[in-house]
């Protein structure tokens, strides 16, 4: 049984966001690579993830629908090496990161092992808006309010 975050009657319209929930924490099970979150400015992230021994060429980016997807995957460097211990992981790897409908992906790049991704997340607008309030008049079909429907 699941429990529903958004279960009161008095928050309406997040369905979206419990399913966003559910995605996130079904993909976030791996701890593989380690990475980190910052953030970088009032409304910038930094997504930083240890991709030590991973070229350009074994990563890929892709923003797909409302995930950003990071995969790796080592080409076998065919040159017969014989390893005493291998300490360095040489694994494939996907890492997923559910992304909020607004957030946009600005870049990506490569330093001393750390595969960073910078985001861009627009701060929200405080809009007010008043409601008038008429007088209804009800027929079978709906209710019609100062003479709009």
């Amino acid at each position: 049984m699941t429990t529903r975050i958004f279960a009161s009657p008095l928050v309406l319209g997040f369905d979206h966001i419990e399913l966003l929930l559910e995605q996130a924490t079904k993909k976030s099970s791996d701890g593989y690579p380690p990475f980190n979150i910052e953030q970088t400015g009032q409304a910038s992230l930094r997504i930083s993830l240890a991709v030590a021994g991973f070229t350009m060429d074994d990563l890929q980016i892709t923003h797909e629908d409302n995930q950003l997807v990071i995969r790796g995957k080592q080409a076998d460097d065919g040159q017969g090496r014989v390893f005493i211990h291998r300490g360095i992981a040489a694994r494939q790897f996907q890492r997923v990161f559910v992304l909020s409908e607004h957030i946009e992906v600005r870049g990506a790049w490569m330093e001393h092992g750390l595969l960073h991704i910078d985001l861009a997340r627009p701060l929200p607008e405080g809009r007010v808006r008043t409601i008038p309030i008429g007088k209804a008049t009800t027929d079978q079909r709906h209710v019609v309010v100062e003479g709009k429907e």
